[in-house]
């Protein structure tokens, strides 16, 4: 059986979980989130802990099975404590900036670019460490606008210089060599 399948998945307070058929809908302090799963999968909720369940030991059955408890939990974690993603922005005259919701890059474009956020994104800028937290209750959405301010301007492998997650490495490139 799938080890993280059959793992339950506890409700923490002020999270409430309606389950209609294949239907999960969960809301929370942060925000609701709602998915549908596939219909084979048996959800069930008891005692302040969801279940998931499958009907057969097949290779795709037994996919989705690990797959809908990890969604499940990636859901309630999001409604009551919350995602975020951390970037930082490196290169000489490169800075970030809020102009109220809206993150204002500039990156060494001959503009400044400008990103909104979507529904349930926000952003936190720290201009002395050069910063940029992207924060969210659902961890699809959250990654997605993280890795679309990453691709403003990747990093690059000579000088460094570009937007990186935080933990990310580079890897760096010899440069030009002189005539020898």
């Amino acid at each position: 059986m799938s080890r993280i399948g059959r793992m339950p998945v506890v409700l923490p307070n002020g999270v409430d979980v309606e389950i209609k058929g294949s239907a999960v809908r969960v809301k929370g302090p942060k925000g609701e989130l709602s998915h549908t799963f596939p219909a084979s999968m048996v959800i069930s909720q008891e005692d302040g802990v969801i279940q998931v369940n499958r009907p057969s030991d097949e290779r795709t059955q037994r996919a989705l099975h690990g797959m809908t408890r990890a969604l499940i939990q990636n859901m309630v974690s999001g409604v009551s404590a919350g995602f975020e993603k951390i970037l930082e922005v490196n290169g000489v005259g490169y800075r970030a900036e809020l102009d109220g919701k809206n993150l204002v890059l500039y990156v060494g474009y001959s503009h400044p670019v400008r990103m909104e956020p979507p529904a349930g994104i926000s952003f936190e800028v720290d201009q002395k460490i050069r910063q940029i937290k992207v924060k969210g209750f659902d961890k699809q959405g959250v990654g997605q606008v993280a890795a679309d301010i990453r691709m403003i301007r990747p990093p690059e492998p000579y000088k460094g210089k570009g937007i990186k997650y935080l933990d990310e490495k580079i890897r760096r490139k010899a440069g030009k060599t002189g005539k020898v």
